[in-house]
């Protein structure tokens, strides 16, 4: 078999699915069936707009979900933050993707299967890739569409691999990029492109998307693309080939190279990414519709609800990308079901600060604390919060209800104690199974405040220290929830701890940290000690007071006592390695 047949097989595995165009059909409903499920060919395909559409809706259909459902069992039901300090799972079998393949180090080139965090050639990424292209090729063919239709549409397809493309660099390096709808009878070789490459291609769909997207959909088009969230993304994109992992005379592992960071430092990188962050502030004040949801009243509850409204509710004018598998809860039921699995830290939890926004204090003394950490008892009011709202949206604490109705399961002597870290994730479950009731679900992929607090980086970078809008940045995401200005006197180090910190309180479970510690080079997030809490309440039953220990976490991670920085993409299988097809094997595996 000769070299030429060997490429054209290997592609063919690599995208399981693929075929001729000529053979490619549609399936019937919106995110629905694909759209060669029904038998149609790809003229008929792009006969009408209705039917084109179908082949663009499965575009933005197989987009990557945040949250693990049916179908896409990422981590094995478990959350990316459970690899990082955040959280920890507690799920103990085969099934669980941190604890059989990271927590013991047994992850590898040829141990990778659905429970890892990434699996390359696997992923749905491939197949909103191979759609886009198909959109924009043959869009021109629709009789039904005006000029601007077509246009705008295209743009929404080039955004869709553009993102596509990114999220697979974050976990990968270097990415083969496919520029076409790929034809059976062609030879199938697409080299691996370097780091740089990589980050100029997915920059250069983005800028052509911007002109033909509108800045905002209109209601019965929210969820599609826009010129906003095209924008925000380049600067996302610009923003984490900056960093210090990639941006950076010493590379990030010893046998990274082109495909994996630059190789050296540029402050101009940085400069790139400020003036991406400027263009999209300046379009936000000239054509505004997007702002920070803001409480109801200045009470502790509505500034929590404003801030669950912005992750969870659909078209709330924070959300820049909105990622969905469907409109019913019962999307998110898998993620429910597995809520007693994977629990925040203790770690996360002290990053939390009281109420009035002052920091909670390191040397807490849990054993005989002179104040209530999580809350205070008050026979007319109740459980009174003692902390930053996000805390309790992002955790189940102590004291606090849960998504069962009663009082979460985290001290000793509940009924339904869970043995955990002594904390439930709260975030995307809810406070109470009514909650939900008649509120479409999506995954935030990009939300106002990650642009904000991303932008305040960039300027704390170049500037060599914070500037006054790098402040505001920061101050008015913690004002939505009632907290206080940072201290106005930090140096370029002490504010970007804060951003890093702030950015962990707002996006926590919105698969932000991971990347985060990745990116800035952050070993100590990976070396550190965790802790969980061993509360026990004064009753079985809705107690109104807490005992406290503080306890370290025994199951450990392999990377605690032997850091090694390859974890920070994930390695590629050496079976695609093999099929000669161009991609290459990441530092360190």
């Amino acid at each position: 078999m000769n070299r030429q047949m060997l490429k054209a097989m290997a592609w063919i595995f690599l995208l399981p699915g693929m075929v001729s165009c000529s053979d490619m059909v549609f399936g019937d409903k919106f995110l629905g069936e694909q759209p060669e499920s029904s038998g149609a060919t790809t003229e008929i395909m792009f006969s009408t707009k209705e039917n084109s559409d179908k082949v663009l809706n499965n575009a933005y259909r197989n987009l990557i979900y945040g949250i693990t459902v049916s179908g896409t069992p990422r981590l094995g039901g478990n959350v990316l933050e459970s690899l990082t300090d955040l959280c920890q799972s507690f799920r103990y079998n085969v099934g669980d993707g941190p604890t059989a393949l990271y927590y013991n180090g047994q992850l590898s080139p040829n141990n990778i299967s659905t429970i890892a965090a990434y699996m390359y050639g696997k992923q749905t990424d491939w197949t909103t890739i191979r759609y886009a292209w198909l959109y924009i090729e043959n869009a021109d063919r629709v009789p039904d569409m005006s000029d601007g239709e077509k246009r705008e549409r295209v743009a929404e397809a080039k955004m869709l691999i553009a993102l596509s493309y990114f999220r697979m660099m974050r976990y990968i390096g270097g990415i083969p990029w496919i520029d076409h709808a790929v034809d059976v009878n062609e030879e199938k070789y697409y080299r691996r492109l370097t780091f740089e490459e990589s980050v100029e291609k997915i920059v250069a769909l983005l800028d052509e998307s911007i002109p033909d997207l509108p800045w905002k959909q209109g209601d019965l088009d929210d969820g599609r693309m826009t010129s906003a969230a095209a924008m925000a993304l380049k600067f996302q994109v610009l923003h984490w080939a900056a960093s210090p992992a990639f941006n950076s005379d010493t590379r990030w592992h010893p046998e990274a190279d082109e495909y994996t960071c630059y190789g050296n430092y540029s402050k101009d990188r940085w400069q790139r990414a400020a003036d991406a962050g400027k263009a999209f502030f300046d379009e936000l004040d000239k054509r505004q519709g997007y702002a920070l949801v803001q409480p109801e009243t200045a009470t502790h509850r509505d500034r929590r609800l404003a801030y669950r409204k912005a992750y969870y509710d659909r078209g709330n004018g924070e959300i820049l990308i909105s990622i969905r598998k469907g409109y019913d809860v019962s999307i998110h039921q898998l993620y429910i079901t597995q809520r007693l699995y994977a629990c925040p830290t203790l770690n996360y939890v002290d990053m939390f600060p009281w109420e009035d926004g002052t920091d909670f204090p390191e040397d807490f003394d849990w054993t005989n604390p002179d104040r209530q950490p999580f809350f205070t008892y008050s026979g007319t009011d109740g459980m009174v919060p003692t902390r930053d709202p996000r805390l309790y949206e992002n955790v189940a604490c102590p004291g606090d209800m849960y998504c069962t109705g009663v009082a979460a399961p985290t001290y000793v002597n509940s009924p339904d104690y869970v043995n955990c870290s002594g904390f439930l994730i709260m975030k995307f479950i809810l406070q109470e199974n009514a909650d939900r009731a008649n509120r479409p679900v999506q995954w935030p992929y990009l939300r106002l405040p990650e642009i904000m607090l991303g932008y305040a980086e960039v300027l704390n970078e170049i500037n060599d220290g914070p500037t006054a809008l790098a402040y505001s940045m920061v101050n008015d995401i913690r004002a939505r929830v009632g907290l206080s200005p940072v201290p106005g006197n930090l140096d370029k180090n002490q504010f970007l701890e804060r951003v890093m910190t702030e950015r962990a309180l707002e996006l926590g479970f919105e698969e932000v940290r991971w990347f985060d510690i990745v990116r800035r080079d952050m070993k100590e997030a990976f070396t550190k000690t965790l802790y969980g809490l061993r509360s026990e309440g004064n009753a079985l039953n809705n107690p109104t007071e807490f005992t406290f220990e503080k306890v370290e976490l025994d199951m450990k991670r392999a990377w605690a006592s032997d850091m090694d920085t390859k974890w920070y993409l994930a390695p590629i299988p050496q079976k695609e390695i093999n099929k000669g097809y161009g991609m290459t094997q990441n530092p360190g595996w």
